[in-house]
Formats: structure tokens, sequence, C-alpha cells
């Protein structure tokens, strides 16, 4: 239900169910293809790491024109790890394209109902959901770090939909991207204890591994996350590739010791 392929000048991973669905565009970029150097090497698309600003823009350029996007109408918003929620208008387009400046302040999730309005999130290792629902004509990407995933932005996104929208969750569809898996993600008592308050224990969620540490599986809580709003199991695809595991393919902020770039969440109704 997902592959790595490519479309114009790059690489993509994308899911099977929503390229079928007609309506939209998608793409989860990799590190592959671009023009950064060093840490950044090579298709860096986030302003905020450090990398050249101008590399950036080349990059974004470069994936969206490969989607069929104009790079210049890209939405992004200042993510914070948090469950900051924002429904895009038309006067919205192009915030965060060029520069980190004018990004949307304070916002993990972006949703539209409008055709041709880009949404963009950015990731080296958190969740990247996706969501359409074909019925109603929305899309939404969340950005779900480990505090985000506790937060449970995933459901609270769709019931923004159904808020907005009118969005029936039966009838979404959703992709779990590539991000950090249990294989990789160990955790402390710290975030252990949020998991256990919120998802009422968390052990199926978790495998201790020594004291005080466990690896926590977030693919999985995310996906029990949509489940809770409604989703039909089967619409949920999940990677499950493990982005620290995969060097070669993606960035890693926790593999590389912070010093990274990262990947990009593209969706758009077309």
């Amino acid at each position: 239900m997902y592959a790595i392929v490519p479309k114009g000048e790059l690489t993509f991973f994308a899911f099977t169910h929503l390229e079928s669905s007609g309506p939209v565009t998608h793409g989860f970029t990799t590190r592959i293809g671009g023009v950064g150097t060093g840490f950044y090497r090579s298709l860096n698309t986030s302003f905020h790491v450090g990398d050249d600003d101008d590399h950036v823009r080349t990059n974004r350029d470069l994936a969206c024109r490969s989607l069929g996007i104009n790079p210049r109408h890209l939405v992004a918003g200042k993510q914070v790890h948090s469950d900051g929620i924002r429904v895009v208008e038309e006067c919205d387009l192009g915030k965060g394209a060029l520069s980190y400046d004018d990004a949307l302040p304070d916002t993990d999730a972006l949703i539209t109902g409008l055709r041709g309005v880009p949404l963009s999130s950015y990731y080296a290792d958190c969740v990247p959901i996706f969501l359409l629902d074909p019925v109603r004509q929305v899309v939404a990407l969340a950005h779900a770090g480990w505090k985000g995933t506790a937060l449970k932005i995933g459901l609270k996104v769709v019931e923004r939909m159904t808020e907005f929208f009118g969005t029936d969750p039966r009838h979404c569809l959703a992709g779990i991207g590539p991000s950090i898996g249990p294989c990789c993600y160990e955790v402390d008592e710290p975030v252990m204890s949020r998991f256990r308050d919120v998802f009422h224990g968390g052990r199926k969620f978790a495998e201790a591994v020594a004291a005080g540490k466990w690896k926590l599986d977030l693919w999985e809580i995310n996906r029990s996350t949509l489940l809770e709003a409604g989703l039909k199991p089967d619409n949920i695809i999940t990677a499950r590739l493990c982005t620290s595991c995969h060097r070669d393919l993606f960035f890693s902020f926790r593999a590389e010791k912070g010093r990274t770039g990262r990947m990009a969440s593209l969706i758009m109704l077309k």
C-alpha cells in the first residue's frame, strides 16, 4: 500500500491508497537529489536547521515542481511539537514558502479544503500523518513528535476536519509515513510517564529494555489515535520504515545527533 517512486527529478515515498483516490497529489521526500552539502546533504527542505536558505529554496522548488506544485504557493507552519492546528485559507497561500520568518506560528498541523493550496510539514524522525477525506475533498498533514503523539494530534485534526468541513471519519484515508521506529526509539521515565497517563498504562506500545528505559512504538500509538478518531482500520496505512535505520534514504535527528536536514510531507487537492 505504499511505494518509493520517481516523480519528476526526485524520488518520493507515496501511499498508493492516496494516489489512487484521484483528487490529490502528495509525497514524502527522501534525502536524495538536492543541492545541500555537509550535514544537510542533499535534499534538506527546512529553513530552521542551519542550512543555507538558497539551498533550501532550491530543494523545495525541486520537490514541488516534481509533484506539479507551485513552490511559491507552499504553506508551512513553525512546528513547536504541540497540537496547534491551522485551517488554511486562501489568504495563507505562500506563508512559509520562501522564508521561515513568515511561516504560520505555533502550527503542527494543517488542513484545507481548497484546491491548489499545497500543505507542507518537515521531519527527521517525527511521525508524518497524511489525511484525506475523499468525500468532502479535504486534506491535512500532522507533525507528530512524541509530544504531539501524546497530545493525540491525529485525533484532534480529524475532529477539526469534522467541525469545519463535515468530515465523516469513516471515509478518511490516512498514511503514517517514515519516522523513527520502535527498533530505535528509546525513551526515559519522564517521557514514558506521559504515555502511561494518556494511554492507560501504555504497555502495549512500549517494551522495557533496561532500568528506566523503554522502546516506544510511535507508529502504533498514532494508529490507535486515528482509530479512536473513528477511522476504519483498513483505511490507515503505516509505512513502518525507520528513518534511523535507513539513513541512506532519510535524515534522522537522533541517529545524526541533531545535525541534519529535514524531509518534507507535501499534499495538495488538485
